[in-house]
């Protein structure tokens, strides 16, 4: 995981794995690794991040890290000049798309590569897949128009 931002990454980690049509799913897999200690999902990449995950679940379930993962999604993206974007996918209205290569540099290295390791995709591979479920993803954990508090 990256240091400086586990939430934002394990949040991506989980999005370009799983993808965010089993945004359900994930949810399951979350409520059970936050209620039973150390519970892990042994198949696969997916196990292996979610056993990453499970003190962090434990210590305040899914929406605990959808609220952090989203806020720092936010601030990483405003750090990193694509704040315009992120806010587009937080806020009513369209959604702004951002190609991988923008979505790269959104994201920064240090996350890109902390992705790589946890999940076992490519560098090119998650990019694919993150700009294509990211946007609608944050949309739709954000009915409001606003980051969760």
């Amino acid at each position: 995981m990256s240091r400086g931002m586990p939430s934002m990454t394990a949040l991506l980690g989980l999005l370009a794995l799983a993808g965010y049509q089993n945004r359900d799913k994930l949810a399951e897999i979350f409520k059970g690794a936050g209620t039973q200690p150390g519970a892990r999902d042994s198949q696969g990449p997916l196990g292996g991040l979610i056993g990453n995950l499970s003190g962090a679940l434990a210590g305040g379930g899914i929406g605990k890290l959808l609220s952090s993962g989203l806020g720092e999604l936010v601030e990483r993206f405003n750090e990193n000049g694509h704040g315009d974007a992120a806010d587009s996918w937080v806020k009513k209205g369209p959604n702004k798309e951002l190609p991988p290569s923008q979505l790269k540099q959104a994201i920064g290295p240090d996350v890109l590569a902390a992705l790589e390791q946890q999940t076992g995709l490519s560098q090119e591979e998650l990019l694919a897949r993150l700009s294509r479920e990211l946007p609608a993803a944050v949309d739709q954990y954000t009915p409001d128009g606003q980051l969760p508090h």
